[in-house]
């Protein structure tokens, strides 16, 4: 089993996905005009922008949502194991994936608030099963991502995250391999089952407060990493950049090499172009639809933020990675040198909280694309407190999984996201590209944008908003 899911996850990242994904960026950014750098002050801008009905989602926590999900343990374990088993070069591979999936989440993040539903209440939701039906009209496609999404995010994600916070207690001496992950996957399950009970609003809630309060303190840890080893800056960007371009040795094993665990890893953190955060984007009240656009792109480059300084702390200390410390045990160890004995422990904090995140955003939109599947609302109480008993039962059973296993599941899984998301993308790149020149023209005129579908010779046949 494990030698088929290797095969299959090295034939679907490598050539078929890093290709998809990389031309799509590329298209992406040049079209428009490398939006992820043109308006990234914008961005900026439009987070705080508030709703305007009272009491809907706010860009701010969407935002928020979508940045649960994309920080997580893939941000630690994640960049620790593709610098054990890449090479340093991986951060630099990882930064390039990051920049041109920046176009990819802004197109695909206007799209899901251009097609957004209303409910019965007037708030919005939405995301790319919904653009893919209404838009392309092909309900198959759009069931099929659902599909894909909820088996994705529910179950080899969530896996994922269980596994990768009980691995971080392996360094500690009270562990027990045959013990401890599954004691550690039972009160995960457990707590999290109990933050769920209260639903999407409790999730929005719960997201905003935390999320950057851990981002903050995991890049001021990082940075008081860099400040005391600043002597040692080019030292470590020679390495990166050296590694990265050693196409002898890529070649030698592209599969194994510094540019696939970049990419891989890149792409399970940031989540650019899968087509999970516009289900978060869609449910936030704008007046234009490029803020959300916007928005998301400034959430893969926080999630980029956070990759990067997990790869300094590492590269920092002088710890050199090696295959043996592939994960937790590497970024703890290399921690020890600054912090001490603290070191391990101010990991093992963080990933509490990014797994914990993790697993709250994951829910959110595991539970949007089950109301999908269900014509568009939410199955019957008892429906959902089963399906999120069941999400409980898999991060138990996450946490006993071996690394490979639980890396090459999740991998799977998610590039089948892609491979419908970006193509669909590209189909409707049109209506996302006008939108986004109906934005940049009111602006230019000195308007605040607002957004009417009829400006760009849409109709609104399809649509429930934007009349």
């Amino acid at each position: 089993m494990m030698a088929f899911l290797d095969y299959l996850d090295g034939v679907l990242y490598y050539p078929i996905l890093v290709i998809v994904l990389v031309a799509a960026g590329l298209y992406f950014s040049f079209k428009t005009k490398f939006v992820q750098i043109r308006w990234f002050g914008e961005s900026i801008k439009v987070i705080m922008e508030k709703p305007t009905k009272e009491g809907a989602v706010s860009s701010f926590q969407a935002l928020m949502v979508s940045t649960a999900s994309r920080v997580g343990t893939g941000n630690i374990v994640g960049v620790s194991t593709a610098l054990c088993l890449g090479g340093p070069g991986a951060l630099f591979w990882l930064w390039v994936i990051a920049m041109v999936g920046g176009a990819s989440a802004f197109i695909e993040s206007t799209l899901a608030q251009v097609y957004k539903r209303k409910d019965a209440n007037g708030d919005s939701y939405g995301g790319p099963a919904y653009y893919i039906e209404h838009a392309l009209h092909n309900k198959t496609l759009a069931s099929a991502f659902a599909l894909f999404l909820i088996v994705t995010y529910g179950i080899g994600f969530n896996m994922l995250a269980s596994y990768n916070l009980q691995s971080t207690f392996s360094s500690y001496s009270f562990y027990d391999k045959t013990i401890t992950p599954w004691l550690i996957g039972a009160v995960l399950g457990v707590i999290v089952g109990y933050c769920l009970l209260g639903g999407g609003k409790r999730i929005v809630k719960f997201t905003e407060i935390l999320v950057p309060f851990m981002g903050v303190l995991y890049v001021l840890l990082a940075l008081a990493v860099i400040v005391m080893h600043l002597g040692t800056i080019g030292t470590v960007l020679q390495g990166v950049l050296s590694d990265a371009f050693n196409w002898n040795k890529i070649m030698a094993g592209v599969s194994g090499s510094c540019l696939m665990f970049g990419v891989k890893r890149g792409l399970y953190s940031n989540e650019a172009g899968v087509g999970s955060a516009p289900n978060a984007a869609a449910a936030a009240d704008v007046a234009h639809p490029v803020q959300q656009g916007l928005v998301q792109m400034l959430s893969v480059i926080i999630d980029t933020v956070l990759c990067t300084a997990t790869a300094c702390m590492c590269l920092f200390s002088g710890v050199l990675p090696t295959k043996e410390l592939a994960g937790a045990p590497y970024v703890q160890q290399a921690t020890t040198v600054d912090f001490g004995t603290l070191g391990p422990v101010l990991i093992t904090l963080a990933m509490v909280l990014f797994a914990f995140t993790t697993l709250i955003g994951n829910f959110f939109y595991v539970e949007n694309c089950v109301a999908y599947l269900n014509n568009g609302k939410m199955p019957s109480r008892g429906v959902m407190q089963a399906i999120r008993f069941f999400g409980a039962v898999v991060i138990f059973v996450g946490a006993g999984m071996s690394m490979a296993a639980a890396w090459d599941i999740a991998d799977i899984l998610m590039a089948f996201m892609c491979l419908i998301n970006i193509p669909s993308c590209i189909a409707l790149g049109g209506v996302a590209l006008a939108t986004t020149e109906d934005y940049a023209k009111q602006k230019a005129e000195g308007k605040v944008p607002v957004f009417k579908a009829a400006n760009i010779g849409l109709s609104t046949e399809n649509l429930d908003f934007w009349k």
